[in-house]
């Protein structure tokens, strides 16, 4: 094949190989059912005038909102598509940085193509609530891409791009970036013989930090988190690492044995790069950092576990990978013939496709869903999107993991519960939790629900109308129905 169009090609092989293993490109799931409404009401103020304060907390900590709200302008308010588009581009960047990381690092294409592969099989990194890849557009996502892409301007020595780069990556998702920050940060201290520009920087950022959090957008997170409180999100054990099993410290701390066993071979046989020690010195601070963090979350102390420090195992996860291709291919079968190596990585790619095929099988998804999925309830989810911008809507809490969507998400529209996400956003902000667990309480008999109760939820809530499935009937006013679903008038 033609040079030129060689990495093209694994280019569009590494998009094609992550979606699919990955359980396929959607639009409107997971996290989504944040930043679609989130997106939605920078673009029209008048928007969720209820659920604002839900979302308030997170969109505090979120400060590229305003950037993607004018790219959606520009796609002329079509989510969908900016955000299929956005997960090309993210997995795109995400190669690029790969390759451009490992040759920075020496790696032979062998084992470029060896790392390539083993970075589109998705896995979960114990215990931290992240995916090393999404099948859906996430922020995270994009800003992890753009961090890999500043550790490869510092192994090439460009400090300006690398610094930039996790600036463009804070305006993503801005907790992402802290990481690779950090990372690049304490790789320079280590090195660095200039102690006084350290001292000033450390100063500044000190008056940043203690502005953020006294006056800032951190003020008040340095509170104790109460029992009412995380009891909203009891089921996110991740976020407590005290309480973790062997296995996921196990897991975890691995990462670090694997990038020190293999930086010291590298360093013995002088295979590292001018710059590969501040790289490794900065992933092993983020080891430290999370081993100082964790007494603070046993302590619930709001900041440390809203920063999630636990998911820094994901920056070493990638490296740990690259470091087992170069081990693979270029020191276990470094005397090989091409042919044989060629074999090898022929074996990780078909492995990959192999395991994307399963999944898209065992799951019965297509490679790609752009847009929500067609059915009863996303026509109904299309009327109500028609109806006045302030319609406050009662549907079963379970709606989105249930019907395939989120009211927010699928009609722009606020809804009393969302219990796939509501107790997730519980984690930015005690009232917010404390609104989840009333509404949830609220809603405990949501399936014997009676006319009477309907109208009580109504009058307590200030609820417009009510979806629910047409296999059960309310001596209510109707407004829609279709197959599956009808929409009572709550109003009167």
């Amino acid at each position: 094949m033609n040079a030129r169009l060689a990495l093209p090609a694994a280019a569009l092989l590494f998009v094609l190989l992550a979606t699919a293993n990955a359980g396929g490109y959607r639009y409107g799931v997971s996290d989504q059912a944040f930043y679609v409404p989130a997106l939605a009401m920078k673009m029209d103020p008048a928007l969720f005038p209820r659920d604002r304060a839900l979302f308030a907390p997170q969109m505090s900590l979120w400060v590229g909102g305003d950037v993607l709200a004018g790219l959606a302008r520009t796609a002329g308010g079509d989510l969908p598509r900016l955000f299929a588009l956005l997960q090309i581009a993210t997995l795109v960047v995400l190669f690029v940085a790969a390759v451009a990381l490992s040759r920075a690092a020496g790696l032979s294409w062998w084992a470029v193509a060896a790392f390539l592969a083993l970075l589109t099989i998705r896995h979960r990194i114990a215990k931290t609530g992240a995916n090393s890849l999404e099948g859906y557009m996430h922020p995270r996502m994009l800003a992890f891409a753009f961090g890999v892409g500043a550790w490869a301007a510092l192994l090439r020595g460009r400090h300006i791009w690398s610094i930039a780069l996790v600036a463009m990556a804070a305006v993503v998702h801005v907790t992402t970036a802290l990481w690779f920050g950090v990372a690049l940060a304490a790789g320079a201290l280590a090195r660095d013989r200039h102690w006084l520009r350290w001292i000033i920087a450390a100063a500044v950022l000190a008056i940043v930090i203690t502005w953020a959090v006294v006056r800032g957008p951190l003020a008040g997170r340095l509170a104790t988190m109460d029992d009412a409180w995380l009891a909203v999100f009891a089921d996110r054990d991740y976020l407590f690492p005290a309480d973790w099993p062997i296995y996921a410290w196990a897991t975890n701390l691995a990462y670090a044995v694997v990038i020190i066993l293999a930086f010291r071979a590298r360093t013995l046989r002088n295979l590292t790069s001018p710059h590969e020690a501040l790289l490794v010195r900065g992933l092993l601070a983020l080891v430290a950092v999370f081993l100082i963090s964790v007494p603070f979350t046993q302590a619930r102390i709001a900041l440390a576990v809203q920063l999630q420090v636990n998911r820094v195992f994901w920056l070493l996860d990638v490296v740990a990978l690259m470091y087992v291709a170069w081990w693979v291919l270029d020191r276990a079968a470094a005397g090989l013939a091409p042919r044989t190596r060629a074999a090898i990585v022929g074996a990780l790619v078909l492995a990959a496709a192999a395991r994307g095929a399963f999944i898209l099988h065992e799951t019965g998804r297509p490679l790609a869903e752009v847009s929500l999925p067609a059915g009863s309830w996303s026509e109904t989810m299309a009327w109500l999107r028609t109806q006045p911008a302030g319609w406050h809507v009662l549907a079963d809490p379970g709606h989105g993991y249930k019907f395939g969507s989120s009211v927010r998400v699928a009609a722009w529209r606020d809804v009393l519960l969302e219990a796939g996400k509501d107790p997730a956003l519980a984690l930015y902000g005690r009232d917010v939790a404390m609104r989840v667990a009333e509404r949830t309480h609220a809603l405990t008999d949501f399936d014997r629900l009676t006319p009477a109760s309907v109208r009580d939820l109504a009058s307590r809530y200030a609820l417009d109308v009510f979806v629910d499935r047409a296999d059960r009937s309310f001596d209510l006013p109707v407004l829609y129905r279709n197959r599956e679903f009808v929409v009572y008038d709550l109003r009167r």
